[in-house]
């Protein structure tokens, strides 16, 4: 690709200006989260060699199907960019291993290549948002983002462009706050269950959400995981599947783009990329250092008594 991006993986945008010159948030080997999250569809060859060959990198922030640990080390000789978090924690430990970090100077825009250039937003929330300027094409990446006072700067920004990509987490909220018991023992249904079972409607969401920023497209993202360990393979039942997004799907404004897509900012014509889904696998925890049956010692329940003591709120608000 002479010009353009590509998008694939759970949350990663291959930016071509000649030649790969950014890959954002690449999980491309491995697992997250302790082995119970895996990546919902395989990384075809094309898009994993321009992402090794990017000249640089961005990560918005440490959740580790972003910064992925497996992936991290593939990356040691890359451009590190990351947003100018409050702490710099990523930023030192990262330099401190040798790798070649850049904190982005925030609400800025920073040349990339001839023809790219970006603007990184960090947020309170220790998360970052990335504008993405391709020959006059924006690519607006708000990955798990919540607007925490950057909407307006955004909004600003997308009006300045005549075509604008939305990339942003989505779906029935299957990642977050599902795994909850009552006191009998039984599941809590989540949001995601019951957006499920009550025909909640993802694509009519994503088309008010698009319409809202101002932008005229919008790339399902952020959202491309499966449940890979049997004590959490369970949630897979509340993932939100690639088809769902076009469910209520309705807007004059906003096109629907495919999860992974290939568009060239020449031309503003593009097609989608059909990566095969991950195989259908389930590992059992003690293949990821988990073994439920084994007992606490006695310094080890020490410790868990200090810790969870000194986190004064949770002793105010939870029963011992």
């Amino acid at each position: 690709m002479e010009l353009g991006f590509e998008t694939i993986g759970n949350a990663t945008v291959v930016v071509h200006d000649g030649a790969p010159v950014l890959a954002t948030d690449p999980w491309v080997r491995g697992s997250a989260y302790f082995g119970s999250w895996g990546l919902s569809h395989e990384i075809p060859p094309e898009q994993d060699a321009s992402i090794l060959a990017a000249g640089a990198v961005w990560f918005s922030h440490g959740h580790p199907d972003h910064l992925n640990p497996a992936s991290l080390p593939l990356f040691y000789d890359t451009r590190i960019l990351l947003p100018d978090h409050v702490g710099g924690r990523i930023a030192a430990d990262l330099t401190r291993d040798g790798y070649r970090v850049e904190v982005l100077p925030d609400k800025q825009w920073v040349r990339i290549s001839d023809r790219v250039r970006v603007l990184c937003i960090a947020d309170q929330g220790q998360d970052a948002i990335l504008l993405i300027d391709i020959g006059g094409r924006l690519v607006v990446n708000l990955n798990d983002a919540q607007d925490r006072g950057w909407g307006p700067l955004v909004k600003r920004v997308i009006r300045a462009f005549p075509q604008s990509m939305l990339l942003r987490l989505s779906g029935y909220g299957d990642a977050d706050m599902i795994n909850f018991v009552d006191e009998d023992g039984a599941r809590v249904p989540s949001l995601a269950q019951i957006r499920h079972e009550a025909g909640f409607e993802v694509g009519a969401d994503v088309a008010r959400m698009t319409e809202t920023f101002g932008a005229n497209h919008f790339v399902p993202f952020s959202s491309f995981h499966r449940y890979q360990r049997d004590d959490s393979s369970w949630a897979n039942e509340w993932t939100t599947p690639i088809a769902d997004y076009a469910r209520g799907f309705r807007s004059e404004t906003v096109d629907l783009l495919p999860a992974f897509v290939r568009y060239d900012c020449r031309t503003d014509l593009w097609e989608g990329i059909d990566p095969a889904p991950a195989a259908d696998a389930v590992f059992p925890p003690e293949e990821f250092g988990d073994d439920w049956s084994a007992r606490l010692d006695l310094d080890e329940a020490a410790a868990l008594t200090r810790y969870f003591s000194s986190i004064e709120r949770l002793g105010r608000a939870l029963d011992r």
